[in-house]
């Protein structure tokens, strides 16, 4: 018996290795998908990619929308299939999850920093509670870097955007808000 038991942990090892090979080839593919509504972003940058996972065959990819009733979340789960499809997944699930809700401390630095390069300014500090939505009285322009900015609207191109002014450059711009 302890030949069996030797022969089959190389085996069991080298299962495990291809099935972390092929969760981080599935991860990848679905974390490079590209948010419609802020195309610098991907939905990794973003946070809302939650989960991969293999039952048996099937690969499921877990996404949790930015906000229920999200309209872009079902062209981001269509991107997502073909994404594994194109991966060479042919069995695939795209998993839409609510609970728990999508936060802005789930969007990385990398992320963060891309919105700021793009023209948006990212949420700052961290969401607590639904006080965060409208207690952001100073928000950098991401233009010139600049403090003397100004609310010209709690609500910008997307429901999770403000629309800010910068005094010193007169640029407008969206405020990513912390939820």
């Amino acid at each position: 018996m302890a030949e069996i038991i030797h022969l089959r942990e190389p085996v069991d090892e080298r299962l495990h290795e291809r099935l972390h090979e092929r969760l981080a080839r599935a991860r990848e593919a679905a974390g490079n998908v590209v948010d419609p509504e802020v195309p610098v972003l991907t939905i990794e940058d973003l946070g809302v990619l939650r989960e991969v996972r293999f039952a048996g065959e099937v690969v499921e990819v877990v996404i949790t929308p930015t906000y229920s009733g999200c309209p872009a979340m079902d062209l981001i789960a269509l991107q997502v299939d073909l994404a594994l499809e194109k991966a060479g997944f042919a069995s695939r699930k795209v998993t839409l999850s609510l609970s728990p809700a999508w936060t802005t401390d789930w969007m990385s630095e990398a992320g963060k920093e891309k919105l700021r390069a793009y023209g948006i300014a990212p949420p700052v500090g961290r969401a607590k509670g639904r006080g965060a939505l409208f207690g952001v009285d100073e928000i950098p322009c991401p233009h010139c870097g600049s403090a003397e900015t100004e609310r010209v609207s709690e609500f910008g191109s997307t429901a999770c955007k403000a629309l800010w002014r910068c005094r010193a450059c007169r640029e407008p711009f969206d405020y990513f808000k912390c939820i």
